[in-house]
């Protein structure tokens, strides 16, 4: 075993950490290295049925605290959860793969969005109407939308955990989380420092079969918001799902981020960004940039440049000091990047950089050049650590291509020309797009995607504002 401490936890249900009754187990492994970390106790139809009344008691009473007071309540769940980083962090290096240092940062972000969120409950305004009749009052009011049913992935279980906790908890609603069972002991320390200070039952954690899981959810009165990170197939199903039972829904799925990289961009400074964000995580994000237009006059320098610096990383177990990139989340994750790789370069792309590693659940850092627009590494979402490069041009062509494929998430553009900003930012079928930088996503603004990439959205005052209903009222004296 490893000599890290590493046990799968409870679930907690019904105000107290329990073990799931569900006849199934899931084994949870260190993608590094393969080696079986623990067993995971799922949750059965009672277990789900006891959180759901549960989370229903739980709303009536947690919609009536004072704003100010879930407000300090998450604070100091925050706090509590930046004092715990080094420990949450390990856990879940361990059971994801991902370098120590990248899951220390997701820790801390996860803080930040929890903490930007408490904040904006004391911010939820209404607003007064101008009244059409004497003696009357016309107002808009907001109220927390009842109780939540959210499911998180777990490429990045924290952050996307806690963009759900946080709008919910905030708005005042009770929340059901279904955290991914690949990830458990990481997201369970940190609802563990939420739910330290908030009334029982108001924020509870499952792990189960999913289908079971959002049946009963999704199905259930109880429940009426629905928020979902995941894959477009699943996306579709639980939209389905709560379409059927008229469930508000937020989908935030996948991605597969174009990058135009113009004539005039500082090659240094975008190469250096690129391959940071393009290989973190193993490349396992809906943000990653994937896909680089490149204009033609400076193609092959950054072909060769993005190639020595991609080579250059270090890859390793992400509990290894020097690690810059760590495993894929698993042999079945293996697999399917190694596919799609195959197949692309079958269909003529150069493999520039790229290779098989013999250990564990890794895949080597790769870099297509010259890839044919019609290769499936330009269609499917690779989540993992491949990039695929393309010279354009002209501006229109590298726009039109860039928005040849139904994913519409992030996007990013390196240019100093206004008149290039500002075609991209106005044609660019994405939800977020970063110029000549990273930053697609931070707690105090919207993030979510178009087209297949999913609606609605999570942080900023939109994602607030998905967890409140509406209220008109009409008061004549």
């Amino acid at each position: 075993m490893s000599a890290h401490p590493y046990a799968c936890p409870d679930i907690l249900v019904g105000g107290t950490w329990r073990k799931g009754r569900h006849a199934q187990h899931l084994t949870v492994c260190n993608p590094a290295t393969g080696e079986m970390l623990d067993n995971l106790h799922l949750a059965n139809a009672d277990d789900l049925q006891l959180a759901l009344e549960t989370t229903h008691k739980a709303f009536d009473h947690w919609r009536q605290v004072p704003a100010h007071e879930r407000c300090a309540r998450l604070e100091r769940g925050v706090a509590r959860l930046r004092e715990s980083i080094d420990r949450i962090a390990t856990l879940l290096t361990l059971e994801q793969g991902k370098p120590l240092a990248e899951a220390k940062a997701e820790c801390a972000l996860a803080a930040d969005l929890i903490k930007w969120y408490a904040e904006e409950a004391r911010r939820v305004y209404g607003r007064v109407i101008p009244a059409r009749l004497p003696n009357s009052r016309m107002d808009v009011l907001k109220f927390p939308v009842g109780p939540v049913a959210a499911f998180s992935p777990w490429n990045f279980p924290l952050v996307l955990s806690a963009r759900k906790l946080g709008g919910a908890l905030a708005a005042g609603c009770s929340i059901v989380l279904k955290a991914a069972e690949e990830t458990p002991a990481s997201v369970a320390a940190m609802v563990d420092c939420l739910n330290q200070e908030l009334p029982a039952g108001v924020l509870q954690l499952v792990y189960g079969v999913p289908s079971e899981v959002s049946q009963a959810l999704i199905s259930s009165p109880i429940v009426r918001k629905v928020t979902f990170t995941g894959s477009v197939p699943v996306g579709r199903h639980l939209a389905e799902m709560s379409a059927r039972h008229l469930k508000r829904i937020t989908l935030e799925l996948g991605g597969h981020a174009p990058v135009i990289v113009c004539r005039d961009a500082d090659l240094n400074r975008t190469v250096n960004m690129m391959v940071q964000h393009k290989f973190r995580n193993a490349g396992q994000a809906c943000l990653a940039p994937t896909r680089f237009f490149v204009d033609r006059h400076l193609y092959n320098d950054f072909v060769e440049a993005f190639g020595a610096a991609t080579q250059a990383l270090r890859v390793g177990p992400g509990m290894q000091a020097d690690s810059q990139m760590g495993p894929v989340a698993s042999e079945r994750r293996q697999a399917a990047v190694r596919d799609l790789i195959d197949r692309s370069i079958a269909r003529g792309a150069r493999a520039v950089t790229g290779g098989a590693p013999e250990m564990g659940s890794f895949v080597a850092p790769t870099l297509l050049a010259d890839v044919p627009l019609d290769a499936p590494v330009l269609h499917e979402e690779p989540f993992g650590p491949v990039a695929s490069a393309m010279p354009f041009d002209t501006l229109d062509q590298a726009i039109a291509q860039a928005n040849a494929n139904p994913y519409g998430l992030a996007g990013y553009l390196f240019t100093d020309s206004a008149k290039a900003i500002l075609a991209v930012s106005e044609r660019l079928e994405v939800g977020s797009l970063a110029i000549n930088g990273m930053g697609v996503s931070v707690p105090e603004a919207p993030f979510g995607g178009v087209k297949d990439s999913g609606y609605g959205s999570e942080s900023g005052i939109e994602g607030m504002e998905a967890f409140l209903d509406t209220k008109f009222t009409h008061y004549v004296a």
